[in-house]
């Protein structure tokens, strides 16, 4: 089934999910499609049941119960091509066996049945994961749906992840569990139709890659960084607008009932907002002992607010940072800046947070840019055949110092780790020189004194400026080099120098 042209990107997802519809199975089928608010999944799903004839139905936040059942059935109504009134108050059990036998008439085996925003549904009603399990071992046993496809997907991550867990209902019945992610950075800016590279990385760096943000936005997109500076002020810093960063933030929140009126977990994301990045720095601002952070944190890691990763070469240090972009943007500028917000001197606001933005924001998020290029760059003569891509610490000879390296690729595959290659990440506003190679050699050599391969190893600079002439010149002699600017991190071209 081909992907519809409206639908960018996606090509995986898009893949698995006709996979899934086109199984041979001739028995129910069920599957679970997750992500955070505004990531596209309902945009997706729609194009999915258009494409194969199903029907979607996507449930109503604060709608009764009753409320709910007569949507549903007058949205079976209209598939159906008959009136509501012939199903007239059926339960939940007889609305989604209807549903299911006419998406089988209509497509047979595969005829789909989307059901988005479920969470909102299992508020009032607790027991429609339990029925589609009915639904599910009926037709296993053959004693009900000869085929049929139910997706069920939802934004509230604590409750779509806690379906599958567990001895819940749809735990081991389920044949795809797909969690939808935001476009990169490359598809962000086609998506917002920005061509000027580094405008593109500054919007992907204040909002991240949810494409539902682009149909919030009452400002046309900026074209280039001069333009920027009023689209930030008149969009992310104005409360009027419903992409001001304070109240996307706050939403992003209450659309989990886990998080709902917890300040604790408000909390720890102004922490680590403010530098803590472990569960004891954390615990140290918010005067907390660190055990009774696990578990609120852990939550915020599932539902996709923070970033919970281990130091590739020092497991036990866990690197703790936030993983959504606008929430962080509300804690560094917004929060320090919210009486010139308020004040409808927008701005000016913006003016004094352009430091906190380049140093906290933007550079932090040119090394994530960076690493998420080198994972999904194919050639095993950049990335080699390293399995994990992260960033890291090496100590010197002596220990008296810690030296941070943006990229390093590992393969694992040996006893001890080859690094396949390090690289240093800049955001800066002068072109990278021989220095930072001259950095790089020195890190390889504390790699190597640690006991790590790193006779394989690419050196790698990453830059959004470009590269001096000599380090350009030097890279190409020497072979072993790799230098990406940013029009490359974009997909406009290939890397200025490779091994």
């Amino acid at each position: 089934m081909r992907k519809p042209d409206r639908v960018l990107a996606r090509d995986e997802e898009w893949s698995a999910l006709t996979q899934f519809l086109g199984h041979h199975d001739d028995h129910l089928r069920l599957g679970v499609v997750s992500g955070r608010r505004r990531v596209g999944k309902s945009y997706l799903l729609r194009a999915l049941a258009e494409a194969s004839g199903g029907l979607y139905v996507t449930a109503v936040a604060e709608e009764s119960v009753v409320a709910a059942r007569r949507r549903f059935a007058g949205e079976i109504a209209r598939y159906a091509g008959i009136g509501p009134d012939l199903l007239g108050d059926a339960d939940w059990e007889s609305l989604l066996t209807t549903a299911i036998d006419l998406t089988i008439r209509s497509s047979g085996p595969q005829g789909l049945l989307v059901i988005d925003e479920l969470p909102y549904w299992m508020a009032h009603s607790p027991e429609l994961p339990g029925l589609l399990q009915l639904l599910y071992d009926r037709s296993q046993a053959g004693q009900g749906h000869a085929g049929g496809r139910v997706i069920v997907c939802g934004s509230a991550m604590s409750v779509m992840d806690h379906l599958l867990s567990g001895a819940k209902a749809l735990r081991g019945r389920a044949a795809i569990d797909l969690r939808l992610r935001p476009f990169d950075l490359a598809t962000t800016a086609r998506h917002w139709g920005v061509d000027d590279a580094a405008t593109a990385l500054r919007l992907h760096a204040i909002l991240g890659g949810s494409p539902g943000y682009r149909s919030l936005a009452n400002i046309a997109p900026p074209r280039t960084t001069a333009e920027l500076d009023a689209w930030v002020a008149g969009t992310v810093l104005d409360p009027r607008q419903a992409l001001f960063s304070a109240s996307e933030a706050e939403y992003l929140l209450r659309e989990d009932p886990k998080f709902t009126g917890s300040a604790l977990h408000y909390s720890i994301l102004n922490a680590v907002a403010a530098g803590a990045t472990s569960p004891a720095k954390i615990g140290g601002l918010l005067e907390q002992g660190r055990a009774s952070l696990t578990r609120p944190i852990e939550a915020l890691v599932s539902a996709g607010y923070l970033r919970h990763e281990s130091d590739p070469l020092w497991e036990r240090r866990p690197v703790i940072t936030i993983a959504d972009p606008i929430i962080r943007f509300h804690n560094l500028v917004t929060v320090p800046q919210r009486d010139l917000v308020a004040t409808e001197q927008r701005a000016q606001a913006w003016e004094r947070a352009r430091p906190t933005f380049t140093s906290r924001i933007l550079g932090p998020h040119f090394e994530e840019c960076a690493r998420d290029w080198l994972r999904a760059h194919p050639d095993p003569a950049i990335r080699g055949h390293a399995g994990l891509v992260s960033a890291t610490v090496v100590n010197d000879s002596k220990g008296q110092a810690k030296h941070e390296i943006d990229v390093i690729a590992l393969d694992r595959r040996s006893g001890r780790a080859g690094v396949s290659l390090i690289g240093e990440a800049k955001a800066t506003l002068t072109r990278r020189t021989t220095a930072d190679l001259d950095r790089l050699d020195r890190l390889k050599d504390l790699l190597a004194q640690h006991g790590h391969d790193t006779s394989p190893t690419v050196l790698a600079v990453f830059s959004t400026e470009g590269f001096h002439p000599d380090l350009i010149a030097t890279a190409r002699r020497r072979g072993d080099v790799l230098l990406v600017d940013l029009p490359t991190l974009l997909g406009a071209g290939d890397p200025v120098v490779r091994p």
